[in-house]
């Protein structure tokens, strides 16, 4: 009789991981259709998450160089309500009292008439399309954070003539995309030549949406008080806080109540944070999603043990230990939820690059996307197939062997 030492029962007991790695691989894929269809749970719920977190931080990434490009120094200043409840005006001497601040270095200014624009005489006058024309001094798109698309800006000259400059939501509603010789628009019994479009205007929504001409054309034909409607400032970057706080006092000193001072990136950012709101629903989807494909993979090893009890019975009669049959099918869990997870995160990368670079941001995803989805798998994985590993591990060898 040859006696086996504890040293020899150790290592003929131990499972080497390439071995483990090769069970767990047979037996996923000997059900293929039933895998594939519990790993696609999985791979749903990460591909979301991963979808939810790569969009958010590319819209971040892009929102972040667009406020970069357009800078955070400027800042508009409008007229608010009278004590009374009355819409106030700005002083005709704000422009210039703003423009002796320090730190302040660009002052335009835009103010609104009465006159509303449309695309010819026969348009009825009630479709307005909520477009008016505003006066404007001549260096306002450097302010405002816009440039001419087409044509050009009004300048010395053509301030004090019937030509006017398109926003680009103006244009838009107008059904103007091109300049051409004599292009005209209607507004206050006059026409209007176009001598220029404006790019989309981001900051700055007013000019967006505004029909532009000059201030001596304003005056003299379309009955401009004078006042201005919104002063645009540009402030030095340092200085750009220290201006903010001044602003108010200084366009109209007796009434500062009476202005109503923003930062427009300031808005930009509560956009993002605005839309980041939306990444916990859609996390909560993801999760769901991985709740569902937890349970198809419980499912599929919970049906897998009872239909391999005959395999586990011969496993154990040739020496497998209870270990092993526990490791087996815990492995072979984990490895279904792994692929999941894997699927899911390369589905969700795709998807974010594809959105991201038609939108023209730039792809970001997190580490802790990825990282995270495919962690999540390896836990979901190991959860989920605990109890039928530990099943199958106290199945009795005589009572599986009665299966075959």
């Amino acid at each position: 009789m040859i006696a086996i030492s504890p040293q020899s029962r150790s290592a003929a007991a131990r499972l080497r991981p390439a071995d483990l790695a090769r069970l767990a691989a047979v037996g996923l894929r000997t059900r293929k259709l039933r895998a594939a269809l519990s790993a696609l749970g999985i791979a749903i719920g990460v591909g979301a998450i991963v979808a939810v977190l790569g969009l958010s931080s590319s819209s971040a990434a892009g929102l972040n160089a667009e406020i970069a490009a357009l800078g955070t120094n400027l800042l508009t200043v409008q007229a608010g309500q009278s004590f009374t409840g009355a819409t106030a005006e700005l002083p005709l001497a704000a422009p210039g009292m703003i423009a002796r601040l320090p730190g302040v270095y660009e002052v335009q200014t835009t103010a609104q008439t009465s006159v509303n624009v449309y695309r010819s005489p026969v348009i009825p006058s009630v479709n307005t399309n909520a477009l008016t024309v505003d006066a404007s001094t001549l260096n306002l798109p450097a302010a405002s954070g816009t440039s001419v698309a087409q044509g050009e800006y009004l300048n010395a000259a053509t301030a004090n003539e019937p030509d006017c400059v398109l926003g680009a939501a103006a244009a838009q509603l107008l059904g103007i995309d091109k300049i051409f010789p004599g292009e005209r628009v209607w507004a206050g019994n006059t026409w209007l030549y176009v001598v220029g479009i404006l790019k989309p205007d981001v900051l700055s929504p007013d000019v967006d949406s505004s029909v532009l001409v000059g201030y001596p054309f304003a005056d003299k034909y379309l009955g401009l008080n004078g006042y201005p409607t919104t002063i645009y400032v540009k402030a030095v970057d340092s200085q750009v806080n220290r201006v903010y706080n001044l602003l108010a006092a200084q366009s109209n000193p007796e009434n500062p109540s009476e202005v109503d001072v923003s930062q427009p990136s300031s808005a930009l950012v509560a956009q993002a944070d605005a839309k980041s709101a939306f990444n916990t629903l859609f996390l909560g989807l993801g999760a769901v999603a991985l709740l569902v494909g937890a349970i198809g993979v419980a499912n599929i090893m919970v049906i897998s043990v009872l239909e391999r009890r005959s395999e586990i019975g011969l496993r154990r009669a040739l020496g497998a230990t209870r270990a092993h049959i526990r490791i087996q099918f815990l492995s072979e869990a984990i490895l279904l939820a792994v692929i999941g997870g894997a699927a899911g995160v390369l589905a969700g990368s795709l998807a974010t690059a594809i959105y991201a670079h038609g939108r023209g941001w730039q792809t970001v995803i997190p580490a802790q996307a990825w990282a995270g989805g495919i962690a999540a798998a390896l836990v979901i994985g190991a959860i989920a197939g605990l109890w039928p590993a530990l099943r199958a591990a106290r199945m009795s060898p005589t009572q599986a062997l009665w299966t075959i």
